[in-house]
């Protein structure tokens, strides 16, 4: 994969010093522990390889990272994390937990799956249960109560 990335135009100089958090580019992670960053005023060509306190994957390649440096050395740089987008529209699913209760709430639909079998319940008050064998079993009475009630 390639990518480009452009970065604000520094001074030709390198700082002696770097004091504050540096918002740079994550480029490459070949290694866990060794991510290679770029950054204005970065001193390296095609970057610097970093130390990281937050974890990091191939899949963050071209996000943008907050940077530290140790002792303020802008050839030792530390990925203190990783700049978040989260989406303004999106609801976010809860689930609340309380040792007695798990309760899931989401906008527009919960669906639990696994395998061929499913259980979904929708915003407009539809409970779907999907299965390739359906077993409803009761010590006491089981009762199916509907506005109308089809059977086959």
């Amino acid at each position: 994969m390639t990518v480009e990335y452009h970065l604000p135009a520094a001074s030709t100089a390198t700082p002696a010093r770097v004091d504050g958090v540096v918002i740079g580019v994550l480029l490459d992670v070949p290694s866990a522990d060794a991510p290679v960053v770029a950054f204005p005023g970065c001193p390296g060509e095609i970057g610097l390889a970093a130390r990281t306190t937050t974890p990091l994957s191939r899949e963050d390649i071209g996000a943008q990272v907050a940077l530290m440096f140790e002792a303020g050395d802008p050839a030792r740089p530390l990925v203190i994390g990783r700049i978040q987008r989260l989406l303004a529209t999106a609801i976010p699913a809860v689930a609340h937990m309380d040792g007695e209760r798990l309760e899931f709430t989401a906008e527009r639909e919960i669906v639990l799956r696994c395998g061929k079998a499913s259980i979904t319940l929708t915003r407009a008050g539809k409970v779907i249960i999907q299965g390739a064998y359906l077993s409803s079993r009761s010590s006491g009475v089981n009762r199916i109560k509907g506005g109308s009630v089809q059977i086959n």
